[in-house]
């Protein structure tokens, strides 16, 4: 069964979204980081995975004081992400309640030290964001565009130990319309044994239904809970054999 995995994207403490790359472009929600993760907890989703938004395009993490809360007050497993480029941000990550993080900028910058992670912390601790418009790489919050194909990318970690990603197509980030499932079904065929999260698009739950039978590992959304396109009490038929 897919792993329903909400997001809370942070900015100064907000529960927001940014539109695609542009942070010219927020939208705050009028809710509390804490209590939409209760909310989560309350209707069985035991994961969710928290974008620290400044953290991402200031490259290195921000917002420790909402995992922290989360972690405390919740029994959610956190897959924080958003500008962790170095050992300490990883300790520091762990020491305020992640249970997992996501990193993406270094495994472009420095892609010996990315893999190198994958064994030293394990690789059932630390994803690949592996974010991609047209199949081309971007990082920074999505600020810096690079000529790396997702696929190689993927590939390359793939190779060396790396069993999970979350992957946005950022063409879909926002719109609604449905995620990519040929770019999914592709990454599946080429890295069978990949625990691939998708992202973007998802707009509802029969969006979800369509991924979980293509076998993805999870499912990534925040936008179509937040204007209410997908209900919690819809999401319970995904999470009610959860065991953790």
């Amino acid at each position: 069964m897919i792993k329903i995995i909400p997001s809370i994207s942070v900015i100064k403490g907000k529960v927001v979204r940014v539109e695609k790359s542009d942070f010219t472009r927020i939208t705050e929600y009028d809710v509390n980081p804490l209590e939409v993760a209760m909310k989560f907890e309350d209707h069985g989703i035991d994961m969710i995975h928290m974008v620290d938004l400044e953290g991402a395009k200031q490259g290195h993490p921000v917002n420790y004081g909402v995992l922290e809360t989360i972690a405390g007050y919740t029994n959610l497993k956190i897959n924080f992400s958003g500008g962790i480029t170095t050992d300490g941000d990883i300790s520091k990550a762990y020491e305020y309640g992640a249970t997992y993080i996501t990193a993406a900028s270094i495994a472009v910058a420095r892609r010996e030290l990315f893999a190198s992670w994958i064994i030293s912390y394990g690789r059932e601790k630390i994803s690949l964001g592996a974010d991609a418009l047209d199949r081309k790489i971007a990082v920074r919050g999505w600020q810096k565009d690079t000529d790396l194909d997702i696929m190689e990318h993927i590939g390359y970690f793939y190779e060396r130990g790396l069993k999970y990603v979350k992957t946005t197509d950022i063409g879909k980030y926002g719109d609604l319309q449905g995620p990519s499932y040929d770019l999914y079904k592709e990454l599946l065929q080429k890295y069978p044994n990949l625990c691939l999260m998708a992202s973007g698009g998802i707009s509802s739950i029969e969006d979800i239904e369509k991924l979980n039978d293509l076998g993805i590992y999870g499912v990534v959304f925040n936008k179509a809970f937040y204007e209410e396109k997908i209900k919690l009490k819809d999401l319970e038929r995904f999470t009610k054999n959860y065991t953790t």
